[in-house]
């Protein structure tokens, strides 16, 4: 996904006249994780009523760290958003809307009720999509998709006394479900219709690495593979290949998704691969926004959870009246492959041109592979996998832009940088930037997690609740406690 592009892409869309005062009234459609952060936000002004809408049954959670659940490492309540709804938020959770009425301002539920709005959000989010395989047509408790909380204890039902299965898809989603079936376990295999894993994020040589040491962890993987049909019986599954038949206990279908745009179409509003927004998260009609999953802001569907709180943060700004110039300006982001035994981040673009450097390491024994991508002394893409002590390094590289030392093998083998070369000191806290950028999902930096300390929070759980950092993706969960630990010990930023 390549949401790097600043450049505006709101021309085509009816001009939005700012309204003088925020909306009085505002329906979320959608209580994910955008929807949810959109809520909090909105909960800061006391002139804003808020109703947030759920087709799930239960409270928003952190889709993110499902496949932690599925690995056993998260119960479902370790997952649940916990930050408080606040003032003027009604949330109503297993409610379906059938329909939007843009000219009376309303929109109807499935059991016919009618809420009348002054401003619409539509949160709606993306759905699993199923292959048009022979056999997936009719549902089947041993084939599951793998995208909500359901979908998750659908597996885990499923894998009640397995030993084995089969994962359709090797993208992300389908190594974090594949991995998080082998922590219990399960000797998994990955059939991926693709010469190499990932091939959004990765190149051949990261995903022959990964391959192997997925191998390691108990997954199996088969590459350029295309599944022609699926046949299901109370004893198994069976995943029919062009030149082979594969069985297990259950299949879980990890083939992608699509944005939940049927609301907004039948609505008349704009839609390509998404809801069409402009910087200002507007749609086609000045009184609907559109934010997360579901958006499409310049050719960019969403799809990763930093983009979707940072719509949330713009668009709640402008429609509390905070900040109502405010606009959205995408990041390029950093994946990270959430799964035990996997150190993977994956940013930017692995398509040199002839004005690029391409330097890169690969040590398969250890199940490490590097990969820069420099243009004018800066980064345009990395791939890093593996045990790599400078992947927080190049991260900051690629976010702020920095200037890329002179020596690249010591950025791409992870030897110590020093001197002015080096824009980004090592981990240690002590001589981290504060711009430095801990938690890529929040966008909190070294400086905030200090500030919050000074201000008076005492432990982790304090500077978590403060910041939200760890509360995404998780990955930095090890930087924030080093940070913590080091402050908690450290006499230089004590509070006077």
């Amino acid at each position: 996904m390549n949401a790097g592009n600043t450049a505006r892409h709101g021309s085509a869309l009816p001009p939005a006249d700012r309204p003088r005062t925020s909306p009085h009234h505002v329906i979320v459609i959608g209580y994910g994780m955008a929807g949810a952060r959109l809520a909090t936000e909105l909960s800061a002004s006391s002139g804003v009523e808020v109703t947030v809408l759920g087709a799930e049954p239960h409270r928003a959670y952190n889709r993110i760290l499902l496949s932690s659940v599925l690995a056993g490492k998260h119960g479902e309540t370790d997952i649940t958003l916990t930050e408080a709804a606040g003032h003027g938020v009604k949330t109503r959770t297993g409610v379906t809307v059938t329909g939007i009425d843009r000219a009376a301002r309303s929109v109807t539920l499935d059991d016919g009720e009618e809420l009348t709005y002054d401003h619409l959000v539509l949160a709606t989010g993306s759905q699993a999509i199923v292959p048009p395989i022979p056999g997936l047509a009719q549902p089947h408790p041993r084939v599951a998709t793998f995208r909500t909380l359901e979908d998750c204890r659908r597996i885990l039902d499923a894998a009640q006394g397995a030993r084995t299965a089969l994962v359709l898809g090797g993208g992300l989603l389908g190594l974090e479900a594949a991995r998080g079936l082998a922590g219990r376990g399960l000797a998994v295999e990955v059939v991926h219709g693709v010469g190499h894993l990932m091939e959004r994020q990765l190149d051949q040589g990261a995903s022959a690495v990964l391959v192997r040491t997925l191998a390691e962890l108990g997954v199996a993987v088969h590459l350029a593979s295309s599944a022609t049909g699926v046949s299901a019986d109370d004893d198994g599954v069976t995943l029919r290949l062009d030149d082979r038949n594969l069985r297990a206990d259950l299949l879980v279908l990890a083939c992608g998704v699509r944005a939940e745009t049927g609301l907004a179409r039948a609505a008349g509003l704009r839609v390509e691969r998404g809801i069409v927004i402009d910087e200002r998260l507007a749609t086609s009609d000045r009184r609907v926004s559109a934010i997360g999953d579901c958006a499409q802001f310049g050719e960019v569907v969403g799809g990763l959870v930093a983009p979707a709180w940072e719509q949330a943060r713009v668009l709640a700004a402008r429609l509390t009246g905070a900040d109502p110039d405010a606009v959205y300006v995408p990041s390029s982001p950093v994946t990270r492959l959430k799964a035990s035994g996997i150190d993977l981040a994956a940013m930017g673009s692995l398509q040199p041109d002839s004005s690029c450097e391409d330097v890169s390491f690969a040590d398969p024994a250890r199940g490490t592979y590097a990969r820069l991508v420099i243009r004018d002394d800066r980064l345009t893409g990395a791939v890093m996998l593996g045990d790599n002590p400078s992947v927080g390094q190049v991260i900051q590289l690629f976010d702020r832009r920095g200037l890329v030392p002179r020596d690249r093998r010591a950025l791409l083998l992870g030897r110590s940088l020093g001197g002015v070369e080096a824009p980004v000191a090592t981990t240690t806290p002590a001589l981290m930037p504060d711009n430095a950028t801990v938690c890529q999902c929040n966008t909190v930096t070294k400086g905030a997690l200090v500030r919050c300390w000074r201000s008076g929070a005492r432990s982790l759980d304090d500077v978590v609740a403060r910041t939200r950092a760890t509360t995404g993706c998780g990955s930095c969960k090890d930087a924030v406690d080093g940070i913590v630990g080091w402050l908690s010990t450290s006499d230089s930023v004590g509070v006077s």
